[in-house]
């Protein structure tokens, strides 16, 4: 059978896909669920300093292609998920995890980074640069002044592995403008793509959450093709050492396959493990190998960022 193991910052993992930050990932029974699934390994809720409750209820809803969300940045708190990973170091030393994590101001980011930096954590560090969707917040990576100082700041004292997640952009000079900005660093990896911010979903004659007076992230089906440009241009413009973990509209096999086609080394699922729990990892694996079995390609190497284009 053809093999969907792969490899981020020089460290392997047995599947290419995990979960989307935000999903799964709230509680320690939650990752240890991913865990135990054939995902190769999982990613934590981006953790803030602190504990937060996040926005008021409701505030996610399954829609027909997807989902609608205002989170707001509910999570345990850094200490709670740091812990956690420091524990599994011990019990399963041979594998490797992702932490997500974002402050609530630059200066508290750089408080939580200095103290992944002080510990003894051994996985990959996400900083989430696409949120929050916090009343009054922008998103950093929209303000390419604002990520390049961060950036600039974190790499002064950050050593271990680091990569960004990316909201997803929609302008070709975009790309080009934000690509010089993170080849000037030794990012791991970019992860394309949060949901699309602020869209609006009615049912009847109201919004089915209560956050911003129904704004909210759009995710699921709406956003792949969204999140399949972010993909394959930031592999068109990024150093070669940058690799790039595809989101955004994976409910199949297919989905999984196009993000990889679109120069993706991992995969990461969102709404769908939301609607259909950990077993979506089983299936969408197996529609993936069958794919690739069809096709002939042994591993993703055989086809990752091979896109075909008509002349």
């Amino acid at each position: 059978m053809p093999s969907t193991k792969t490899s981020i910052a020089g460290i392997h993992f047995k599947n290419c896909l995990m979960n989307a930050a935000g999903v799964a990932c709230m509680t320690i029974e939650e990752l240890e669920g991913v865990k135990n699934s054939v995902a190769g390994t999982f990613v934590t809720k981006t953790a803030t300093l602190d504990y937060r409750e996040g926005n008021p209820e409701p505030r996610y809803q399954d829609v027909p292609l997807g989902s609608i969300n205002s989170m707001g940045l509910p999570n345990q708190g850094l200490d709670y998920y740091l812990n956690y990973l420091l524990e599994l170091q011990e019990t399963e030393p041979d594998r490797t995890f992702f932490l997500s994590l974002v402050g609530m101001s630059p200066e508290e980011t750089h408080t939580i980074l200095k103290q992944v930096q002080a510990s003894e954590f051994k996985g990959i560090t996400e900083l989430n640069l696409s949120c929050p969707n916090v009343p009054g917040k922008p998103q950093i990576a929209y303000d390419f002044e604002t990520t390049e100082t961060i950036l600039t700041e974190v790499f002064t004292y950050f050593t271990k592995p680091l990569g960004i997640k990316l909201p997803p952009y929609f302008d070709i000079v975009h790309f080009d403008q934000a690509a010089a900005i993170f080849n000037k660093f030794p990012l791991k990896f970019v992860n394309c793509v949060n949901s699309i911010g602020n869209g609006l979903y009615i049912e009847d004659e109201s919004v089915v959450i209560r956050p911003k007076n129904g704004f909210g992230g759009i995710g699921g089906e709406y956003i792949k093709p969204t999140a399949l440009a972010n993909v394959h241009a930031f592999y068109q413009r990024l150093k070669p050492e940058i690799q790039i973990i595809g989101t955004g509209g994976v409910l199949t096999g297919r989905d999984a396959f196009e993000h990889i086609l679109c120069g993706a080394s991992m995969v990461q699922v969102g709404t769908t493990l939301h609607k259909e729990g950990v077993e979506a990892f089983d299936r969408i694996t197996a529609e993936l190998k069958a794919i690739m079995e069809e096709k002939g390609y042994e591993r993703l190497e055989d086809f990752r960022g091979k896109l075909q284009y008509i002349e």
